[in-house]
């Protein structure tokens, strides 16, 4: 996000936060939980950072100091902010470091404490704000490192960093970082006077990070995450300034409660949409110690989903393209049932939670019911062998849609990487395509080559998906789609879902972010209209971008989308709604029964 489109969230939120009502005009105190002390067995925090808070338009909420993580757990999934306040020391055994004589006291249950409120609020990309105790908290959780003591470990410490006077009151000044989102906050000052009460502080900052603040020392006094994640942290006490009246330190909490309003709406969105994910390769963990129901090495299972507001993923059977003999081409079919299998075990392991969707109706109801959705799909018309009546049992098996290819040939057709064999669809290609429309399967055209594609849009008679595939005029790359095909599938019904592998995303793969994805969709948008577009992120198959990772970053989409002013019955289309049409019109032309069967 540049500075003009940050600029242009930040007035668009503060109109929003000014009359006390959402973008969907609702009327809405964003909850912000508030990291508490613990003194004398009370779980307690100075009334500034309340007031704060409040008078920035959010509504405060004092979490009490537990280190039970279900509790925890439960807290945080209701809250849309949060706010990391100062304190004691924190153990520098935390981060395996022996403590030096000048640390001071601190509080080993608030440490662990703070650590699983910060793990648990990023997990679900929530808005975080840190200030002093609570910027050291974020510095290290996320590889940082510290000073125990600025004092014996700083020679060059040249001012006082801890003040006698008022805390109300500034003590020094420091240097903020041009176009940063700290220096956009401050009207890009030069100094700006800060007060100080602390002796530990920040050493290096955590990757991913980058520093916004300085005092004339060279002591680190603020980091910020943007634009890539909703973090940033302080060292002074900004919350004694902005109770005092200050509004430059008072725009820092605007600020927090305005990501916090636009997070709390992206959430309400997603309460009442479908959203789906039209392309994951987490069948490749499966093995008898995976359980979909936890966080494990996979980048979409049960609870990622659920942090990230996501309803459904389209889970694929994938093989690379292997041998054409019988015998290879029979154990490519085996295996493809063999993850239709597996992935039936899966749900069958967390029915509670999940279900298989093959239709409309079948999301529909298992949201209804609290659960997400497993839609199955096969990635490589290798799968098929050269039996055309594979695509029957396929069918019977819930598989949804056939990329009719990977990288390479096979005896369906050409890819869009590799030597072309057959100039497109082969004849048992054709046959395929036409074959998938009497059984309602919808044919996608990612890995296709652009003679294989423009020979499926000759073939089918109903719309056709690219289920993870990105624009050519952004990033040239042969997977990508030109502006001509993805003219031709709005001209024939069908959707783009946008691919959020980093290759296909920017010719400079190491800068490939989630930004570089909105701008994918919104060239799409502008060259044929929000309804052809949605998001199929590869996940697990090498998708991954700085700002959306996995399953539970992919509401920072939304978010996004809300700051670049898209409404909600646009985003509704975008994460589901226009390719659950096209499922529609491909099963209802196949004369499939739409009543949910699962």
């Amino acid at each position: 996000m540049d500075r003009e489109a940050l600029l242009l969230t930040i007035n668009e939120l503060h109109r929003a936060v000014e009359a006390g009502l959402s973008p969907r005009g609702e009327n809405v105190r964003p909850l912000i939980g508030v990291s508490a002390n613990q003194k004398e067995g009370l779980s307690c925090i100075n009334n500034t950072y309340i007031q704060s808070v409040a008078d920035a338009g959010g509504a405060p909420v004092l979490i009490p100091v537990t280190t039970n993580l279900d509790a925890l757990s439960a807290i945080v999934s209701q809250l849309d902010g949060l706010l990391l306040t100062g304190g004691g020391d924190i153990n520098p055994l935390m981060w395996e470091e022996e403590p030096i004589p000048a640390l001071q006291e601190g509080d080993p249950v608030r440490d662990t404490y703070d650590f699983m409120l910060l793990k648990l609020a990023a997990d679900r990309c929530m808005p975080v704000f840190g200030i002093c105790r609570g910027h050291q908290l974020i510095n290290m959780a996320f590889g940082g490192s510290m000073y125990q003591d600025i004092r014996t470990q700083h020679p060059t410490e040249t001012i006082k960093h801890s003040q006698q006077h008022d805390k109300a009151f500034a003590s020094h000044t420091v240097t903020v970082e041009p176009n940063s989102l700290l220096g956009i906050l401050t009207d890009n000052q030069d100094k700006i006077k800060v007060n100080s009460l602390h002796h530990q502080a920040v050493k290096e900052v955590a990757p991913g990070f980058k520093a916004n603040a300085t005092a004339s020392d060279g002591i680190n006094e603020g980091m910020e995450a943007y634009p890539f994640y909703p973090l940033f942290s302080v060292q002074w006490h900004p919350e004694t300034m902005a109770a005092a009246g200050d509004e430059l330190m008072s725009e820092l909490f605007r600020f927090h409660i305005e990501e916090a309003t636009l997070y709390n709406l992206a959430k309400s969105i997603h309460r009442t949409i479908l959203s789906i994910d039209s392309h994951c390769d987490t069948p490749q963990f499966f093995d008898e110690d995976f359980d979909i129901g936890r966080q494990g090495p996979s980048k979409v299972n049960l609870p990622l989903m659920e942090m990230g507001h996501i309803d459904a993923a389209f889970l694929v059977a994938y093989q690379a393209q292997g041998e054409r003999d019988d015998q290879s081409l029979q154990e490519a079919s085996d295996f493809a049932f063999r993850r239709f299998r597996q992935i039936r075990e899966q749900v069958a392991l967390q029915e509670q939670r999940v279900g298989v969707a093959t239709n409309t109706a079948d999301l529909i109801r298992l949201k209804k019911e609290g659960k997400k959705a497993f839609f199955i799909a096969v990635e490589n018309g290798y799968a098929m062998g050269k039996d055309l009546r594979n695509l029957e049992r396929f069918k019977e098996e819930g598989v949804t849609y056939i990329t009719l290819c990977h990288n390479g040939s096979n005896d369906l057709c050409d890819s869009a990487v590799g030597e072309p064999e057959w100039s497109g669809l082969s004849p048992l290609g054709k046959e395929a395509v036409q074959e998938m429309n009497r059984f309602g399967i919808m044919v996608d055209v990612s890995h296709a080559s652009e003679a294989t594609f423009y020979d499926v849009m000759k073939e089918s008679s109903v719309p056709v998906i690219a289920s993870h595939s990105s624009v050519r005029a952004l990033c040239d790359h042969p997977r990508n789609l030109t502006d001509d095909q993805i003219r031709a599938i709005a001209a024939k019904g069908g959707v783009v879902q946008i691919c959020l592998y980093n290759e296909f995303i920017n010719p400079e793969p190491a800068k490939a972010s989630i930004d570089d994805a909105l701008e994918h969709i919104r060239y799409v948008v502008d060259l044929v209209g929000v309804d052809y577009v949605g998001i199929g992120s590869d996940f697990d198959g090498g998708g991954e971008l700085l700002g959306c990772r996995s399953s539970n970053e992919l509401i920072q989409i939304t978010v996004k989308l809300l700051g670049l002013g898209y409404t909600e019955p646009e985003i509704e289309k975008i994460w589901g709604g226009n390719l659950l049409r096209v499922m529609n019109a491909v099963q209802q032309a196949a004369g499939v029964d739409q009543l949910s069967n699962n």
